[in-house]
C-alpha cells in the first residue's frame, strides 16, 4: 500500500479517480459501528476534496451531521481487480446551491450521467487528510 498526498497525487492515481467506478463511503452511526454504502464519488486534488451527492434525509448524512461542525472521519474507496483507492478525511454537509450544483456537476462528468433533480440534495464535502491505494 502507498500512501500519497491527496493534493498531489501521482497521473495513474488520479487516472483511477476519473474513471466509471462505483465506490463506498464509510460514516460511523451514532453507536461507533460502520455505516457503508455504495456511492459516486468525485475527487478534486486541487481543493483537496471529494465529493459525494446524496439526499439530506439519508442516513449518511445524518451521520455525518452528527459529528457536529468539526466534521465526521469518513473514508471512500474504489476497487477494480487488484487495484485499489482510498480517499480519508473530514466530511460535513453542505446545502449550498452552488456547491451542490458543482458537485452535481462533476459527478456528471465522471459518471457520465445526469442525476435527476432532487430538491432534498446536499453534498458531503470530504476535506482529504490521507490518499492510499495501489492504483
Amino acid at each position: 500500500m502507498a500512501r500519497r498526498d491527496p493534493r498531489s497525487p501521482d497521473a495513474g492515481f488520479l487516472d483511477f479517480w476519473r474513471e466509471y467506478h462505483l465506490c463506498t463511503l464509510t460514516t460511523s452511526r451514532p453507536d461507533g459501528s460502520p455505516h457503508v454504502v455504495p456511492v459516486g464519488v468525485t475527487y478534486d486534488p486541487e481543493a483537496g476534496l471529494a465529493r459525494v451527492i446524496t439526499n439530506t434525509a439519508s442516513r449518511k448524512t445524518a451521520n455525518v451531521r452528527a459529528a457536529g461542525p468539526s466534521g465526521a472521519r469518513v473514508a471512500v474507496c474504489q476497487a477494480e481487480g487488484r487495484r485499489w483507492a482510498t480517499l480519508e478525511g473530514l466530511a460535513t454537509v453542505s446545502a449550498d446551491p452552488e456547491r451542490v450544483a458543482d458537485a452535481v456537476r462533476r459527478y456528471t462528468e465522471r459518471y457520465d450521467r445526469t442525476p435527476a433533480f432532487n430538491p432534498d440534495r446536499v453534498v458531503i464535502e470530504i476535506a482529504l487528510t490521507r490518499a492510499m491505494g495501489n492504483a
